[in-house]
This record gives structure tokens, C-alpha cells and sequence, in this order.
């Protein structure tokens, strides 16, 4: 199997796998076999973050945290209703239309609970008016979460006895998670952040397969509840060696921002949350080059990364960003096939090479 059929692979199966913030085990446990298989040492720290560690060729260089986020984007219950539908909220920055109507899956105490998330009935009146509002012939009101429901043909009394109560995690059920190949692309849900990670796996992978080490120390940081705050980057910052923190993540290709849906990877220079370290992005820059490429640069607003987020709290000294190119993002999103594999010989060359 080629490297490419690897990563692609490997993203379907990440992609496959649920993991709503604070939920994220099924996705931690396809990282933990891999990093295993990978890495010098390998462990679970106390938030959960899944972290392999790569032994460094120099005790004087640098120490690297690449960081790469479990969670997907999902919902939480916050009522059930008396009719047994559920009122949900997004984990995440996600709205109904992103999401679309269609089959989920209620991860309830007691096993998996299927619904639909649904608007109800379109040939309906303004008699009928949360799903009116959103008509554009009607109250033309954007939809939002107060206009939709999860559909389970449960009793209120059966979901209780299910294990299904505010709090409970609700996401895109499997059956919605199959890839969509689109000429030279890769669409599908959760490439936020699936194809991050198996980036990361893939520069590890390629040093492996070449015999090299990185120049120092490098942890790869498979991180919690990035989608709701970057809870475990935060921690994670705070308590592994090293000054910098390195996020791989999607990254909007949109003409806002001069970024192309192309197979270039893309080297964030600031963002919503703050700037990114310059000298970090221009060593990330320079490697991209000395491997024929060119790279894309950015600066994003509307978004933060595990990096920025621990920088603008205190918990690392720097950071830094590289995005794949990515089109819909926190929607179906799609991603140029060859971008994994460019994407993941520029990590492998800048952690070879840091300075």
C-alpha cells in the first residue's frame, strides 16, 4: 500500500470512529494503536490526550508539541421533551444547516439510541411556527438549534430508562460517515479534525520509513475538547517539556483569505486568538521550499487552533500552525487527496529541522 492509500485509509477509519469533546475514545483508541506502533513512549495523561513521543537526535534542540485534536463536532442533549424528541445544543461551532437532516446517533449510557435530527414538516403554515420562522417565504429567520429536534419515536420514559438525559452526546451517525471522492478530492465529515491527525501519523510514519530523528524531543499530541475551548492543549502545554506549540489543523480554502483548494500546505501566520511565533511559521515556510513546494500563506479570523488557544491563556511560550486546505469546513468538508502527503513530509521536514 502506498503512503497515500495508507493515510487515506487510515483518515476513513479516524473518520469512522465517534468522538464528541469530552467523548473522544473510540478516535483515542485507533491513535493510541498507531502512536504505539511509532513512537519511543506512548500514554494517556490525565486529560486525556492520547501522547507519543519521538526521542530527539540533540539534547540542545529544540522540543517540539504537535498538537492534533480528537473531537469532532457534535450536539449535547439539553432537554428531553415530554413528546420524546430531544432538544439539543452544538459542541462547537456548528448550525443545523451544517449538519442537515438526516440520521444520528444518541450516545446514550446504556448503548447506542438512533434519531433523526429533523425540522418537521415543510408543508406546514405560520399555525406551525418554529418550522415557519425559518421559511424563506415565511418568517425568514435563519435556522438555528431552537428550530430544530431529535426525532426518536421513544417515550420520555424509554430514553430514561436508555440512559439518554442532558448531557448526553449526540453525533452524525456512521452510516453518514463514508468518504465522497470528488476527482482529485476527499469529501466527508470530520476531516476537522481526522485529516490532522492522520498527518501527523504520517510524518511519523515517513521519519520511521527514512531512519530519521527529529532534531529534538518531539510529542505528538492527539488533543482533547479542542472544539469547545482547547482544554487539552491547554494542559497539555502546561505539563510536557518544550517551548513550542504546534498545531495541525483545517484551514478555510477561501478567496477572503488568497487560499486555494490545491495540494499546498498552508502556514498560518495569525489568527482569531492571536499571532502564531513569525520566526515558527517562517522556519515552517522555508522547509516547505527546500522541498519544492509553495506553501500557502494565512492569516484566518473566525478561528483559533490549539496552538493560540494555549498561547492566549499563558501555557506555551510559542506557536505555531500548518493547515490543510479545506473547503466547507465545519460541514461535509473536502480535502485534496495529495495534500495528506505533502502536508506530512512538511511536518516530518521541519521537526528534522526546526532552526
Amino acid at each position: 500500500m502506498s503512503a497515500d492509500d495508507h493515510l487515506v485509509s487510515l483518515l476513513q477509519e479516524l473518520v469512522h470512529a465517534r468522538g464528541p469533546s469530552g467523548q473522544e475514545d473510540e478516535v483515542r483508541t485507533v491513535c493510541e494503536r498507531e502512536l504505539q506502533s511509532l513512537c519511543d513512549e506512548t500514554w494517556i495523561d490525565a486529560a486525556g490526550n492520547v501522547i507519543g513521543m519521538l526521542k530527539g537526535a540533540s539534547p540542545d534542540a529544540p522540543v517540539i508539541r504537535v498538537m492534533a485534536h480528537l473531537d469532532e463536532l457534535a450536539l449535547v442533549v439539553k432537554r428531553v421533551n415530554e413528546d420524546g424528541t430531544l432538544r439539543v445544543n452544538p459542541l462547537g461551532g456548528i448550525y443545523p444547516a451544517n449538519y442537515g437532516q438526516g440520521p444520528v446517533e444518541i450516545l446514550a449510557d446504556d448503548g447506542i439510541v438512533p434519531g433523526v435530527l429533523s425540522v418537521g414538516p415543510q408543508h406546514t403554515t405560520a399555525d406551525s411556527a418554529r418550522i415557519w420562522e425559518t421559511k424563506a417565504k415565511g418568517g425568514n429567520v435563519a435556522m438555528d438549534w431552537n428550530h430544530v429536534y431529535v426525532f426518536t419515536r421513544r417515550t420520555a420514559e424509554q430514553l430514561k430508562e436508555a440512559g439518554v438525559h442532558a448531557g448526553t452526546r449526540v453525533v452524525i451517525a456512521q452510516s453518514r460517515r463514508a468518504f465522497w471522492e470528488i476527482e482529485d478530492c476527499i469529501g466527508g465529515y470530520f476531516m476537522d479534525n481526522r485529516a490532522a491527525i492522520a498527518i501527523a501519523i504520517g510524518a511519523a510514519t515517513s521519519m520511521r520509513d527514512q531512519g530519521v530523528r527529529p532534531a529534538g524531543d518531539a510529542y505528538l499530541v492527539m488533543t482533547t475538547c479542542e472544539e469547545i475551548g482547547g482544554h487539552g492543549a491547554a494542559y497539555a502545554a502546561r505539563t510536557l517539556p518544550g517551548e513550542v506549540s504546534l498545531a495541525v489543523d483545517s484551514g478555510p480554502a477561501c478567496e477572503e483569505y488568497g487560499v486555494a483548494l490545491s495540494d499546498e500546505p498552508i502556514v498560518v501566520y495569525g489568527d482569531g486568538r492571536g499571532l502564531y511565533d513569525k520566526a515558527v511559521a517562517d522556519r515552517l515556510l522555508a522547509c516547505g521550499r527546500t522541498l519544492d513546494m509553495e506553501p500557502q500563506c494565512a492569516y484566518w479570523q473566525s478561528y483559533a487552533s490549539d496552538a493560540t488557544m494555549a498561547k492566549s491563556v499563558g501555557q506555551t511560550p510559542q506557536a505555531g500552525l500548518l493547515c490543510i486546505p479545506t473547503e466547507n469546513t465545519h460541514g461535509f468538508e473536502i480535502i485534496p487527496r495529495n495534500s495528506l502527503v505533502r502536508c506530512a513530509a512538511l511536518l516530518a521536514a521541519y521537526l528534522e529541522k526546526p532552526v
